[in-house]
C-alpha cells in the first residue's frame, strides 16, 4: 500500500497528481481550478482507500458523490464541483470514458440576495479605511466581484471615458462597467503610488507580473511592462506556486474579506454580508433608480436576464410591495 496519495501510480510514470497538474495547465484553467480538482481527486482516492482511479469506474464515482451528499450533506453545487473533478481525471488524464453516474443530486435551495439599503452601504464603507475602502467603493460603485476588483490591470481603467474593462470574467468573458466619478480622484492618486512601486521593483530585479496564458504568448515581454501591472498590488513580493518566479502577485482576497467583515459589524448592521453583499446592492440600486433590467444584466455581466431578475425580488419591502392590512 502507497504511503501517499501522490503515489499511487508506478515510479516510471508521473505521479496521478503530477500528471492531473500538468493537464490543467496545459488546458490554461486558473491555479485555483487547479487546487479544487485536486482537492477532490485526492478525496475521492482517500474514500475507496487509496485505490487508482483505473481500477474503479462509474460505481464508485456515484458511491462517493453520494456519500458527499448523504453523509456530508453537501449542496448540489458541491457535489457538481467534485463531479467535474473527477471526470476531467478520467476524461483529459486517464483518457477513459466514463458512462452514466447515478447521482441522488443534494436540494439546492432558492436564496435570494443580501442587499444593504444606500444608508447602510454609506455606513460600511465609512468604517472601512485606506487601500481596502477603495476596493469597495469599486465592488458597489462598479458592481465588480471580488476577484474582478483585485485582478484589474492599470490598462483596464479608463479615465477619459470612465469606464473600466473587466477581462476574463465568469464564464471567460470580457466586459465594460462605469468608473464612479466619486472615486475617480483618489484612483489616480493609488496608482501614481503603484506606479512608483513598480519602477522600485524593477530597480531591485523584479517588476514582473503574473499574465494569463493568452496574454504572455502574444506579448511575450509585457510581463515587465507598467500598463499590465496590478491596480492592487500585494505588499511583499511571493514566490509564484506554479512556476517559483518571485514577483509581486494581486492584494489577497482575505484582506478586503475581514475589512469589509469588521466594517460590518463596526456600523451595526445585523444583515449575513460580505463582500459580494455590495455587487448585489449595486444592482437593486440601479433597478431602484429606474434604470432598464437589459442594462443592468450587461454591467453585472450576466449571460441570461433571469439571472439578474432575481434583483426585482427584492425590489419592494414586504411580499412583493402588497400592502399589509394592519397597514390599511
Amino acid at each position: 500500500m502507497p504511503n501517499s496519495i501522490e503515489q499511487v501510480t508506478p515510479k516510471t510514470k508521473p505521479k496521478l497528481l503530477d500528471q492531473l497538474r500538468s493537464t490543467i495547465r496545459t488546458k490554461h484553467y486558473s491555479y485555483r481550478t487547479e487546487q479544487t480538482y485536486v482537492y477532490w481527486v485526492k478525496r475521492f482516492i482517500l474514500y475507496h482507500g487509496k485505490r487508482h482511479p483505473q481500477t474503479m469506474s462509474e460505481n464508485e464515482i456515484s458511491q462517493f458523490i453520494n456519500y458527499l451528499a448523504t453523509k456530508e450533506n453537501v449542496s448540489a453545487s458541491t457535489q457538481n464541483q467534485a463531479l467535474c473533478s473527477i471526470i476531467f481525471l478520467y476524461k483529459n488524464v486517464l483518457h477513459q470514458e466514463i458512462g452514466d453516474v447515478k447521482i441522488l443530486w443534494a436540494k439546492k435551495p432558492r436564496h435570494l440576495p443580501v442587499v444593504f439599503t444606500k444608508e447602510e452601504a454609506k455606513k460600511v464603507l465609512a468604517e472601512i479605511k485606506g487601500i481596502n475602502r477603495l476596493m469597495a467603493n469599486l465592488l458597489y460603485g462598479a458592481g465588480l466581484r471580488l476577484s474582478e476588483c483585485l485582478q484589474l490591470r492599470v490598462c483596464d481603467i479608463d479615465f477619459e471615458y470612465k469606464q473600466i474593462t473587466v477581462r476574463s470574467a465568469k464564464g471567460n468573458v470580457d466586459r465594460k462597467t462605469m468608473l464612479p466619478e466619486k472615486i475617480t480622484e483618489p484612483l489616480k492618486a493609488h496608482i501614481k503610488k503603484v506606479e512608483k512601486l513598480h519602477e522600485k521593483d524593477l530597480r531591485e530585479g523584479y517588476g514582473a507580473v503574473y499574465l494569463p496564458y493568452a496574454l504572455r504568448k502574444k506579448y511575450p515581454n509585457a510581463d515587465k511592462e507598467w500598463k499590465w501591472q496590478f491596480v492592487f498590488p500585494a505588499t511583499k513580493i511571493s514566490t509564484d506556486p506554479r512556476t517559483g518566479i518571485m514577483r509581486r502577485h494581486h492584494i489577497y482576497e482575505t484582506v478586503l474579506q475581514k475589512a469589509v467583515k469588521t466594517a460590518i459589524k463596526r456600523a451595526g448592521i445585523t444583515k449575513h454580508a460580505g463582500c459580494h453583499t455590495f455587487r448585489h446592492s449595486f444592482a437593486t440600486h440601479l433597478l431602484e433608480a429606474g434604470y432598464d433590467i437589459r442594462t443592468v444584466q450587461e454591467l453585472l455581466g450576466h449571460k441570461n436576464v433571469n439571472t439578474t431578475m432575481i434583483y426585482t425580488h427584492v425590489l419592494n419591502k414586504g411580499g412583493k410591495g402588497v400592502k399589509s392590512p394592519i397597514d390599511f
